[in-house]
């Protein structure tokens, strides 16, 4: 009999760990995982150990000379510094080679792999491994944190397993540039990516116009969100795009990359959400997954560089909405947990409950120019500018697939 859900986990994610000044530090996945113990969240779960991928899968994605640069990449001596366009984007300060790094990052793949096998096997709905995501890796390069491009491989893998159309989802604060590189002229996969403003944020890719190549014409989507975007706005654009176009596009299996980098505490982009709206955000994809995919939901992690205070509650949420369990936000957080995180940044002062105190009721967009007056100058302007995203975006994709970019219904 199949599961409703499964968590894949191993502390060999904990292997994925740049330099000590680097942002992307695996004690964000450790306490994460420590907090959804200390809740109870994973009493009775039976967590899914992966087994690192396989040559012949990163080969679906990446060319047999950039598998070799990574397996022979050495760490820099200190203070010779990195070159400023290393080969392969290896050795820059976004991606700084560390020791064991192919075999870091094979498990990384390996768990999103675990995850699809699941998944396809009939064995689970659902799946989720929060050490993957890593949607910026490039077919011949390292980028933006990431070696291998996990949820591309498991794409590629569940293309050859059964599944004629995907879609992908990423709600990371930067442009899922790496996934959409791969697929770009795939008809079979639709990628849609909400993200920070590209003319604001790095990659600087994820233009409405950026809409899919050939017979993939509209199946990419980018909605591109100003700095400084509320929950609620953000929401509004959210419900405004991913719904139509997945029910246009009927997929078989969601996936989602659940970087958590929105937060409006994240100290490496501008939008201005909350775990409230993170949470929302989540229990919409799980309910989209239901209605269109008949319940097959394949999550992921992704980035988000708040350690203590970020992470950890917005990944338990994740975990809690992926088995059913959804967490009050209002509860309490364990003071063991709060004495791991203490000892461990003594300087950080820790959250306490599961909330950030978010409002994430919004209005639904209802076409053009129909955005609500609140009165609030600032709330309103924002929303104009979220309105102005969500029509771009729906007026270069939703007629290339069948729908009409201006009526609300669609």
């Amino acid at each position: 009999m199949a599961s409703d859900a499964t968590v894949v986990w191993t502390d060999r994610f904990l292997d994925y760990s740049w330099t000590p000044a680097h942002p992307m530090k695996p004690a964000r996945l450790r306490f994460t995982m420590a907090l959804a113990h200390g809740l109870g969240l994973l009493e009775g779960i039976e967590t899914l150990s992966p087994d690192p991928a396989a040559e012949a899968d990163l080969l679906r994605v990446h060319v047999p000379a950039y598998l070799d640069a990574v397996r022979r990449a050495r760490p820099v001596p200190p203070g010779s510094g990195p070159p400023v366009s290393p080969p392969f984007g290896l050795g820059s300060d976004d991606n700084p080679v560390f020791p064991r790094m192919h075999e870091a990052a094979s498990v990384i793949v390996g768990g999103t792999l675990a995850a699809a096998g699941e998944i396809a096997a009939g064995r689970t709905r659902r799946a989720v491994s929060i050490g993957g995501g890593m949607h910026h890796a490039m077919p011949d390069a390292a980028a933006g944190f990431c070696i291998y491009n996990d949820v591309a491989v498991a794409i590629s893998w569940l293309l050859d397993h059964g599944f004629d159309r995907i879609a992908y989802v990423d709600v990371d604060v930067h442009h899922g540039d790496g996934v959409q590189r791969v697929f770009y002229g795939d008809p079979r996969v639709l990628t849609v990516s909400i993200h920070q403003h590209p003319a604001t944020l790095w990659p600087n890719t994820g233009w409405p116009e950026e809409s899919g190549g050939g017979a993939a014409e509209g199946t990419a989507l980018n909605l591109a969100m100003l700095p400084g975007t509320r929950d609620s706005q953000w929401l509004r654009g959210f419900h405004a795009v991913v719904p139509g176009a997945l029910a246009a596009f009927r997929p078989q299996i969601l996936i989602s990359q659940c970087g958590v980098d929105t937060h409006r505490e994240d100290p490496l982009a501008d939008l201005d959400l909350t775990v409230d709206g993170q949470r929302a955000a989540f229990a919409a994809m799980r309910d989209l997954a239901d209605r269109y995919a008949d319940g097959r939901w394949l999550a992921v992690g992704g980035g988000g560089y708040g350690l203590i205070r970020v992470v950890p509650r917005a990944w338990t949420h994740l975990l809690a909405t992926a088995l059913d369990r959804d967490i009050d936000p209002g509860t309490e957080i364990p003071d063991d947990w709060l004495e791991q995180v203490r000892a461990y940044a003594p300087a950080v002062r820790p959250p306490h409950t599961m909330s950030d105190g978010g409002d994430t009721a919004f209005a639904r967009w209802d076409g053009p120019g129909g955005a609500p007056e609140t009165g609030d100058a600032r709330v309103d302007r924002a929303q104009r500018a979220v309105d102005t995203a969500v029509l771009a975006t729906r007026r270069a994709t939703f007629g290339l697939l069948g729908l009409d970019p201006e009526d609300p219904r669609d």
